[in-house]
């Protein structure tokens, strides 16, 4: 087993530290094994997804997942990689959180399945939340020595001002604490024998493995095992993860699937490579395939494409993507005005995202809007109305991706969805025009 897991994530890109024993624990028998997930919003981004990925190898290898979502640690914030305090959230908020978590998790790992390595979902507020703070402080935090804790990078950097930020609360000290008793909680209860988590986590894993050996003096069974997989980067340096509007999300209410599909197709070659190993299942075989027949025609975007759809099929549905592709190959299409009425409304709106628009009535469009009040009278897209003027006989202007002249009117039978029309200055310039009945 260990061979098929560790060395499948090795090939991967996917260990960064692994904790001497692992491999062989793994080997030897089904292990079972957790990873925390922050309730810190009511979705999971992109950067959820490793972990994510790194719970389903386990299962497809024959071990037993357990996600975690930290409804407990939750309340008090992971220093971990931060350089100032996070604001504590309410309960209602959390409960919403946690809420959402799960839901989200439930879409890649099956906790209602029957097999003996089934996945598992825990809440660590369940077993917290009756916890007095005493008892805590003389069972758990006697294991423990200060000296120990203040040893961990994110307890350091936060002390020495290194992060830049103000120093740390006793809340966030005991973090590490809260999470190592998680670890001693699920060895316990389950014979949960090894946790994972991305490289900053590190600390507070290795703590959670001396928690559990501290708590079972002359247990010689009581074994716990850490490993990490390292933070994903993108080889400019900027922060994977973020698009123009912000985090990509799981969730196709914050993150829509065009936009989603998007964001992996428009990676450069340097990291597509690196991600089709990281963030899909193809075997290696394949995904070396896939990188020499990019190499070999860079131009027509191969790699990107896969990587792309296996990440779209896997995180919503085959169905999804082949609606995110066929939307993206209409923007480039020489049939645009016909196939872009195709697309249902949602789609539409995903695809022209951000993009500027003008409310224009009814009434305008049953009279025949003339392109220069389309251009800058009626809508300021173009700076006035000279622009406009030289604009459409420079033949620069397309209504619906059709070029036309200064004398064309824009009708009802331009509409899109009886709603939309696509004005476009050049190729880059775009503006939406959007009928309304008054």
């Amino acid at each position: 087993m260990a061979n098929k897991f560790v060395e499948e994530l090795r090939w991967r890109g996917m260990v960064h530290d692994i904790m001497p024993g692992t491999e062989d624990q793994l080997d030897k028998e089904m292990t079972t094994a957790y990873i925390g997930f922050d309730p810190t919003s009511d979705s999971l981004h992109i950067g959820s997804l490793v972990p994510i990925i790194l719970l389903v190898h386990l299962e497809k290898a024959g071990h037993k997942p357990i996600a975690l979502v930290g409804g407990a640690t939750g309340m008090i914030g992971d220093p971990s990689g931060k350089s100032d305090e996070r604001n504590l959230l309410d309960e209602a908020t959390l409960a919403h959180n946690v809420a959402g978590i799960k839901s989200v998790l439930s879409r890649f790992l099956d906790f209602n399945a029957t097999t003996e390595n089934k996945p598992v979902l825990v809440n660590n507020y369940d077993w917290m939340k009756n916890f007095s703070f005493i008892d805590f402080a003389r069972d758990v935090g006697k294991r423990i020595t200060v000296n120990y804790m203040m040893a961990k990078d994110s307890v350091k950097k936060r002390l020495s001002g290194d992060e830049g930020g103000v120093g740390m609360s006793f809340t966030e000290f005991t973090y590490q604490l809260i999470q190592g008793y998680d670890f001693y909680h699920l060895h316990k209860a389950m014979g949960c024998k090894l946790q994972m988590g991305g490289s900053d986590q590190w600390g507070n894993i290795t703590t959670g493995t001396e928690l559990v050996r501290r708590m079972n003096v002359g247990d010689e069974t009581a074994k716990a095992y850490a490993m990490t997989c390292p933070l994903i980067t993108k080889a400019d340096g900027s922060k994977f993860g973020k698009s123009e509007g912000g985090n990509v999300w799981l969730d196709a209410d914050k993150t829509s699937v065009y936009k989603f599909y998007q964001f992996w197709l428009n990676t450069t070659d340097a990291d597509a490579e690196k991600y089709i190993k990281i963030f899909t299942f193809l075997d290696k075989e394949t995904i070396d395939s896939i990188i020499e027949e990019h190499k070999n025609e860079p131009h027509l975007r191969g790699l990107q494409k896969r990587l792309a759809e296996e990440v779209t099929t896997f995180v919503h549905s085959k169905e999804d993507f082949e609606n995110a592709k066929k939307a993206s190959g209409i923007l480039f299409s020489k049939n645009f005005n016909e196939e872009i009425r195709t697309l249902d409304e949602s789609l539409f709106l995903d695809v022209f995202e951000g993009v500027p628009q003008a409310e224009i009535s009814k009434v305008d469009f049953d009279e025949g809007l003339d392109m220069i009040a389309a251009l800058a009278a009626k809508t300021n897209f173009l700076g006035s109305n000279g622009e406009a003027r030289r604009a459409l006989k420079e033949n620069a202007v397309s209504v619906n991706k059709d070029k036309v002249k200064e004398d064309y009117k824009i009708t009802s039978t331009d509409l899109i969805q009886d709603k939309y029309v696509v004005l476009n200055k050049g190729k880059k310039n775009t503006y939406i025009l959007k009928m309304v009945q008054s």
